[in-house]
């Protein structure tokens, strides 16, 4: 939750931190695709979680994500910044892939989407508690204080995991996990990894503006953000518990397809009523219900990507999340400055249709 929380933190009061460091939104866009584009390093970051010790993993990738925060508070300008937040989210990736990989080391593949989902309740906690509170922080003290608060929480964690995880050495596969040849990418791996791009980007249009779009349409101010990302932190609460529930039940592929099918109708709301603050709300809601559903299901395919090799494979998964999010960056950004948070719908919608088509696609390849 606290990684989670360092790392969306900026999203939603990108507005505020832009004018801290006074850059424009567009610029300060940039600066968030140079940084999702480093996370195209995932999976070289799930091969040195494949050698090391899941304990050691999670607590340097902790202490790095309490540095990143640390630094995005001292900072000075916005190069400082961009680096903060590539050290924040290089050090989450190696936290969340050896947390992943510990996952699928003791979990039967069976029940895997339950531990899944319930393990993704922290990531809805992030918003609901994590990023609430660091916004709190900062409507009373400043965007730089949520991120020292930020900072401080992840230490501290780092402490609790390097006194409390049993230090192993890396365990094997489960033996439930699918026999496949080892090394290489599957082919059905290529579909879970083109539905993870897809979906993550068209999720990524609406977060990285919706914050804005609060301000500039409906004069929203940091406390009443925090407000809306209370209760959206309630919606991916509720997508985890149920994906936790019943993607094993339903089949992680389908899962995934429906997921992502919820997400069209919302990204299509939000461009008809985005001049409405409360069908706009409700359908950025439904985008965030339908993300979140298939996010969770698609990370309980991710030991099929690159079989024996459960790092690695969920280190493609993050690549192709990570990238999904620095391509849409700068136009997103872009859109919104020239037309408003309808453009940025629009390719939402554009992007949820693909995201359909490859999990469609990845159901029936399964299935044959």
């Amino acid at each position: 939750m606290v990684g989670s929380a360092c790392y969306r933190y900026a999203a939603p009061f990108l507005a505020t931190i832009a004018r801290g460091i006074d850059v424009s939104l567009q610029e300060i866009g940039i600066a968030i695709a140079i940084v999702e584009l480093f996370g195209l390093f995932s999976p070289v970051v799930g091969h040195i979680v494949d050698r090391m010790t899941r304990r050691s993993a999670m607590t340097v990738g902790l202490i790095g994500v309490g540095v990143g925060a640390a630094m995005a508070a001292a900072t000075n300008g916005l190069a400082m910044f961009t680096v903060a937040l590539i050290v924040i989210s290089q050090s989450k990736a190696l936290f969340d892939l050896s947390m992943g990989a510990w996952i699928i080391d003791h979990t039967p593949f069976e029940m895997r989407s339950r531990v899944i989902g319930l393990n993704e309740t922290s990531w809805a906690a992030a918003l609901l508690l994590g990023v609430s509170t660091m916004g709190l922080i900062t409507a009373a003290f400043g965007w730089r204080a949520g991120f020292a608060a930020g900072g401080i929480a992840a230490g501290l964690c780092a402490a609790a995991v390097w006194l409390r995880v049993p230090d192993r050495s890396v365990a094997q596969r489960h033996a439930d996990s699918p026999p496949m040849q080892r090394g290489r990418v599957a082919a059905m791996g290529w579909f879970v990894i083109a539905s993870t791009l897809a979906m993550t980007a068209a999720s990524h249009c609406i977060v990285i503006t919706f914050g804005s779009w609060l301000e500039d349409d409906f004069d929203f101010r940091p406390s009443g953000i925090t407000a809306v990302v209370f209760g959206l932190g309630l919606v991916e609460l509720a997508a985890s518990i149920t994906s936790a529930r019943r993607t094993d039940v339903w089949g992680k592929e389908r899962s995934t397809m429906w997921g992502v099918a919820l997400m069209i109708p919302g990204a299509i709301g939000l461009v008809l009523f985005n001049d409405h603050l409360v069908p706009g709300l409700l359908s950025f809601g439904l985008i965030l219900l339908g993300f979140e559903f298939a996010i969770v299901s698609v990370l309980g395919l991710g030991e099929y990507v690159v079989p024996g090799a459960p790092g690695r494979g969920l280190g493609l998964l993050f690549a192709a999340g990570t990238f999904g999010r620095a391509l849409v960056t700068v136009p997103a950004t872009a859109l919104y400055e020239a037309s408003g948070i309808g453009r940025s719908a629009m390719l939402a919608t554009a992007l949820a249709g693909v995201a359909f088509a490859a999990t469609w696609r990845l159901d029936r390849v399964s299935h044959t």
